[in-house]
């Protein structure tokens, strides 16, 4: 069925404002989603009604927000076909690929193994395995991308076949180039070889139909805030396998089972990852998200998002000196590029005076920019709440930004 995107959209206040006194057309999605009423609504009814300590507390305020919590963990669950013991609350999934990596690589990889990554991977899923690497002397083996922006199959398939890989973490898809990964004939592959799997899904999940079964991962890790919920708040999913042998990511409150001056022991997970006072309305928020979104089909979110990257694209491309970066056709509706003679902070600062919002700069990727020999894209990235128009509007402000800046 066809989205209604006038009344989507009527649910998002902040797409009523203006940007430099013009209509707003956001479409830096990537970097993060704007928020409906319905989530902003729940965090702010939460410190007007609910607001307390979670865990411990027996009077009715408490239990509100006890319950509260609880379900958010429930609707995260569900949506991602896992038990509510497998959803770990962290800040992000920056943190929660921290997390991974500091306590569930530094159990599986030695000195001397080796593990995969990919050259279109943010920093986010790149540093942390480099910090470990280094403490510990495992080797880091970086799939190459193809000129259209996809995986070397082949490439991994051949790291696979050696018998050194322990672990492989990849992006589901890639903020830059919108490739969409195949991730579970990558993870099905990696299993038959015995190889631990992680996924960073913070693109995917507000595009795709996510089934943590399904994939057969050992980790997925993504952020509230990109799809449509609060920033400050992310969910790591994990096998139950995986996580009940990982030791604390970090220590204190909540994340014990007894604590004495001769020895500690830990709760079991998810509390044991969740040391300290969590987010809690960034929890209900997040749950907020997931129950709007859940409201719609996601195949016909990504129809719409798919057209209008498509006009955007098309439009786009009869500009002498346009070059789109990642034109695989299995990508989501990303859009990269650059124009030949203007720089792509330029062309941004352009398209804001006409009330056009995107992101130019590296995008947090930056061994990916050497790959396609430039030092940063101009990037139009599109959410269910965008509309024909806007494609249309980026289009033309782009030829006049030609026009002027050229």
């Amino acid at each position: 069925m066809a989205l209604n995107i006038n009344e989507i959209r009527s649910d998002f206040p902040i797409l009523q404002r203006e940007n430099r006194s013009k209509p707003l057309a956001f479409l830096d999605n990537a970097a993060t989603s704007q928020k409906p009423a319905c989530v902003i609504n729940a965090i702010s009814d939460y410190y007007s009604s609910s607001n307390s300590n979670v865990h411990r507390g027996i009077y009715e305020l408490a239990e509100d927000a006890e319950n509260l919590y609880h379900q958010a963990r429930k609707s995260i669950a569900q949506k991602f076909n896992v038990s509510v013991n497998q959803v770990v609350f962290v800040r992000g999934a920056t943190e929660g690929l921290n997390l991974i990596a500091q306590s569930y690589g530094s159990l599986v990889l030695k000195k001397g193994d080796c593990m995969i990554l990919s050259e279109m991977e943010h920093h986010a899923n790149i540093v942390p395995w480099q910090i470990l690497s280094e403490k510990i002397g495992f080797s880091i083996r970086i799939c190459p991308t193809l000129p259209e922006g996809s995986l070397d199959r082949e490439w991994i398939s051949h790291e696979f076949s050696k018998g050194k890989v322990k672990l492989i973490s990849l992006t589901a898809l890639s903020n830059t180039l919108g490739t969409v990964n195949p991730i579970e004939e990558i993870v099905s592959e990696a299993r038959h070889h015995g190889i631990k799997t992680v996924i960073d899904g913070a693109q995917s999940v507000p595009h795709q139909k996510i089934d943590f079964q399904k994939i057969g991962c050992d980790f997925f890790a993504f952020s509230g805030h990109k799809i449509y919920g609060p920033m400050g708040i992310g969910v790591v999913l994990g096998s139950s396998d995986a996580l009940n042998q990982m030791p604390p990511y970090q220590a204190g409150g909540d994340m014990i089972d007894q604590v004495s001056f001769e020895d500690t022991t830990f709760a079991a997970p998810p509390q044991r990852f969740e040391a300290g006072t969590p987010n809690v309305a960034g929890a209900i928020g997040l749950g907020k998200a997931i129950e709007y979104i859940n409201q719609f089909d996601i195949s016909d979110i990504g129809k719409h998002e798919n057209n209008l990257y498509r006009i955007a694209s098309t439009g786009l491309s009869k500009i002498e000196g346009f070059v789109e970066h990642g034109t695989t056709p299995n990508k989501a509706a990303v859009l990269s590029f650059t124009i030949d003679g203007i720089h792509p902070h330029d062309l941004a600062t352009f398209l804001d005076a006409q009330g056009i919002a995107i992101r130019t700069g590296h995008h947090c990727c930056q061994p990916l920019m050497k790959v396609l020999g430039v030092d940063a894209t101009a990037r139009a990235s599109f959410a269910i709440y965008n509309t024909e128009d806007e494609a249309n509007r980026l289009v033309e402000a782009v030829k006049k930004a030609v026009d002027i800046l050229r």
